[in-house]
């Protein structure tokens, strides 16, 4: 007699698919933020309207005082607003954030993840067969 093949029940899909989107969400291209990290930055300021602290001036820029001048309103702005402590800060510095490994060590816990939520899974339904 032929046995039939193991299904995962509906828990183990619900499991399944929520650690699947968890992956998809998490996994970061190569040199970009994962898709998790995007929504986070734009949840944060979704009309864009908070500063973002300007890299310093680069060589040359020093002797340009429109350019100077420039700078300067942007990093005082930002002060300004960091200053406020609190929840304001905490979007200042999620606006900007990014994944907290690198691509590669991130990808390799996330397929850690994902081998061992497998493993649970089908380990869990063969014991109910």
């Amino acid at each position: 007699m032929a046995r039939s093949m193991w299904q995962p029940n509906n828990v183990q899909w619900w499991m399944l698919a929520v650690v699947t989107l968890v992956i998809v969400c998490a996994w970061p291209p190569q040199d970009d933020r994962s898709l998790a990290m995007k929504i986070v930055n734009w949840a944060v300021d979704p009309a864009g309207t908070l500063p973002v602290l300007p890299d310093p001036l680069a060589l040359g820029h020093g002797d340009d005082p429109d350019a100077v001048a420039e700078h300067d309103v942007q990093v005082q702005r930002y002060d300004e607003m960091y200053l406020k402590g609190g929840w304001t800060r905490k979007r200042l510095e999620l606006k900007v954030a990014r994944d907290p490994f690198t691509p590669a060590t991130e990808r390799q816990v996330l397929a850690l993840i994902a081998v061992v939520t497998a493993l649970l899974v089908w380990r869990t339904g063969a014991r109910h067969t």
